[in-house]
């Protein structure tokens, strides 16, 4: 749960993910470009914001391009991270006709959907005011998981766990065929795990269990406002507190004030 500042993505991570997801598209060929536009006819392409919205997946969506047209020039104007307004260009393109035309789709899909995440992280963000650090979570698109989190630090939030060997868990599966949250907190501190112990806690008393057992931070799952100010007070100087479940952008305001730690919000 540490913010990192936003660093581009190592084209490692996504160069195969464009590729299957051109060749997807793409299929036995691109029948209509390839019967109505001339192969060396060149072009030049605009992106556009169409709404005010946060930019995140630029350099996927270019590199989508690049593979059908590995000549064209890229002038960027709005780089991830930053706040666009409708009408903006994003960014110019120079190359080929046809091999815009091909991966214009592919190419806008990565844009838009890392954008809306980023757009929507934003928004929590602007929301919290600094009072209370903003998680994602891994209810992400399978394999797209290394992108979408990328989306959500383009949007100024934090990422949680990157996977199930990046940080301790203990959820209310784990609980229960632990037999009790006790039971579950002891034997991981026993496993002596270099990572926080965290553990999910949905009842006031849960929460005593888990600092009881010695839990380094309690995820508050589900709980009334007013059981989260109880459970903030209860954990203050012994562990931190994160908040899960029905979270909203209303909501947001009225969480912070209670003094947790984190926000953690599958929505994104």
């Amino acid at each position: 749960m540490t913010t990192v500042p936003l660093e581009p993505l190592e084209p490692g991570t996504y160069r195969e993910i464009v590729r299957r997801a051109l060749a997807e598209d793409f299929g036995w060929g691109d029948v209509t470009t390839e019967t109505i536009i001339d192969r060396d006819q060149k072009a030049h392409g605009t992106l556009v914001a169409k709404s005010r919205c946060v930019i995140a997946g630029l350099d996927i969506a270019s590199e989508a391009f690049r593979q059908m047209d590995p000549g064209i020039t890229v002038t960027v104007h709005f780089g991830d991270g930053m706040m666009c307004e409708p009408g903006a260009i994003v960014a110019d393109y120079q190359g080929h006709a046809a091999g815009m035309l091909t991966a214009e789709r592919t190419a806008l899909n990565f844009l838009q959907r890392l954008s809306g995440i980023a757009t929507l992280t934003r928004q929590f963000v602007e929301v919290a005011a600094g009072r209370i650090i903003v998680l994602d979570t891994r209810k992400t698109t399978p394999l797209l998981r290394a992108l979408e989190k990328y989306a959500v630090r383009a949007g100024g939030a934090t990422n949680h766990r990157s996977g199930l060997d990046d940080g301790i868990l203990i959820k209310d599966n784990h609980i229960r065929l632990a037999g009790d949250l006790v039971t579950a907190v002891t034997r991981m501190r026993k496993a002596n795990r270099e990572m926080p112990t965290e553990a999910e806690a949905q009842t006031l008393g849960q929460v005593d269990e888990a600092l009881q057992a010695g839990a380094d931070i309690v995820l508050l799952d589900n709980m009334s406002t007013a059981d989260i100010k109880e459970a903030v007070d209860r954990c203050r100087g012994r562990a931190k507190t994160e908040i899960s479940g029905g979270v909203t952008l209303l909501r947001v305001p009225e969480l912070a004030a209670t003094g947790a730690d984190f926000v953690s919000i599958g929505a994104l």
